[in-house]
């Protein structure tokens, strides 16, 4: 979906400043700084995710689930919930009411889309 109160500037603004709160988050600084190698190419990454998803932009181009499952051990309900959390705040602050709304709609589908794929695999793991 395609949204025309989001732009590209939104999201070069927004990705840096929430990713900033979740490296200092005492629950997801640890999972993701130990995730994650070079900052710097992720948050380009991020931006083209968000972009794809946001404005329909087919700039991103990866597997995100096959990323979160990789790290299936520290993607609990309290991490999912600690992530759409600091998502909500970041986005009141930075965009407006209504684009804040609109990726917060996106980040909630997207989580609760994560959240069955990594309980699949711990099931499947489990021979269920």
């Amino acid at each position: 979906m395609t949204d025309s109160l989001v732009t590209e500037d939104d999201i070069s603004r927004l990705v840096p400043a929430f990713y900033d709160r979740v490296r200092r988050d005492a629950l997801l600084g640890p999972i993701f700084n130990g995730a994650i190698d070079d900052w710097p190419a992720h948050l380009d990454k991020l931006e083209a995710f968000w972009s794809s998803i946001m404005l329909s932009s087919g700039r991103y181009k990866g597997h995100p689930m096959r990323a979160h499952v990789r790290h299936e051990t520290a993607m609990t309900s309290a991490a999912f919930d600690r992530w759409l959390g600091l998502w909500r705040e970041t986005t009141d602050e930075l965009l407006s009411r209504a684009a804040a709304a609109a990726f917060q709609d996106k980040a909630r589908r997207i989580a609760e889309s994560l959240q069955l794929g990594v309980q699949f695999y711990r099931a499947k793991g489990q021979g269920a």
